[in-house]
């Protein structure tokens, strides 16, 4: 089984599957062989379909990758609102999943995707790639133990993605060819997924604003409250928040802490994302870069007084490897299909960010921000 080649079917060839997952699949490619490519633009489809080095199979329906026998897990990388429904198809195909973050806009549609999972007995991986940095692994075990933290903020503060995608060098292109009845079809999904999970679960009002920050929690949010969720656990609380772009702020209460949730979008050309962890002996901060520009490390720096004398103070950066996140996480998947290994970014994980996101905008509509 070490060298099993896991065959691979990709829904959805935008953005994230042109910088991220098709060039790692390749380099990848003594445990990863893609057999065939999915989308509803024909310029997206030709255009990953040039970048693979090997025969494969394109096609614009995802039951025909889904059924088809040379696909072992289907990467679910499309638009949000498609995700249940098109993980559920390659479940009760027989394949495995992997999911782009957000899972789905709802609780409903992930109760759906587990409903399903448990029923077929196949598998389904959520892409929380910054919980799998080694130097993420190892701030958890530096800190000593909820019981000894003070505080913590989880920060991501960053330019916009055009900045960091244009110099990855994976020349990724957009394509407007889509027809008027997908476009349709999306909108009307967008319409019913949003209203679901904003009027109908959380008992929030539907409005421009609240749709955009609950789409932006599920986002871009998802990588910082995801962080926090492992790192800490389910937050008690929110204390206060401020949900105003381009820049929001969150305050959550834990039993004996606080942790500062901010993020947003500037015009500075930087990557400024990390989670801050201040303990009773030591302060852990792991550094995320840019994920779009490949082997960036993420780094931790532990500060604290030098055991032996009080007045002492040192601080260490320590860089383990230059493995990115994404490449991480895939070695997980494979690790997950071939060797049946449990992976942490269940689908039952995955929907917690939900109810924080549902904390969230709940506290922002009694504080009259929505």
């Amino acid at each position: 089984m070490s060298s099993h080649r896991v065959r691979v079917g990709i829904i959805g060839c935008g953005e994230v599957t042109q910088v991220v997952h098709l060039p790692n699949l390749v380099f990848l490619s003594e445990k990863f062989h893609v057999t065939y490519l999915c989308d509803v633009s024909p310029g997206a489809l030709q255009l990953c379909s040039s970048r693979l080095p090997h025969p494969h199979k394109t096609t614009s329906d995802p039951n025909e990758l889904c059924t088809a026998s040379d696909v072992d897990v289907v990467f679910v990388l499309n638009s949000d609102e498609y995700h249940a429904e098109h993980s559920r198809l390659a479940l009760f195909s027989g394949k495995h999943v992997f999911v782009e973050k957000p899972v789905a806009l709802s609780s409903s549609a992930v109760n759906s995707i587990i409903d399903a999972e448990a029923e077929t007995g196949n598998k389904v991986m959520v892409g929380y790639m910054r919980r799998y940095a080694s130097a993420f692994e190892d701030a958890m075990k530096e800190i000593g133990g909820a019981g000894e933290i003070l505080y913590a903020k989880v920060r991501d503060i960053i330019a916009p993605n055009p900045v960091f995608i244009s110099q990855s060098g994976t020349f990724p292109q957009r394509f407007s060819d889509v027809s008027e009845a997908d476009k349709e079809a999306l909108s009307q999904r967008a319409a019913t997924h949003v209203h679901q999970g904003l009027a109908v679960e959380a008992e929030v009002t539907v409005s421009k604003l609240s749709t955009d920050i609950w789409r932006i929690l599920g986002s871009l949010g998802s990588h910082d409250l995801s962080l926090m969720r492992e790192a800490f656990g389910m937050p008690e609380s929110v204390l206060g928040c401020n949900l105003q772009f381009p820049i929001w702020t969150v305050l959550f209460k834990y039993p004996t802490f606080a942790v500062t949730y901010e993020s947003g979008f500037d015009e500075v050309p930087r990557f400024d994302a990390h989670i801050e962890i201040f303990g009773k002996k030591k302060t852990v901060k792991v550094i995320y870069d840019t994920p779009y520009v490949k082997g960036l490390p993420v780094t931790m720096v532990v500060r604290e007084s030098v055991e032996g004398d009080e007045n002492a103070f040192q601080e260490r950066t320590i860089r383990r490897t230059y493995e990115d996140p994404y490449t991480l996480e895939m070695l997980e998947l494979w690790e997950m299909i071939v060797n049946d290994k449990p992976v942490k970014t269940t689908l039952a994980d995955a929907r917690k960010d939900l109810l924080v996101n549902k904390m969230i905008v709940q506290a922002a509509q009694k504080l009259g921000q929505l």
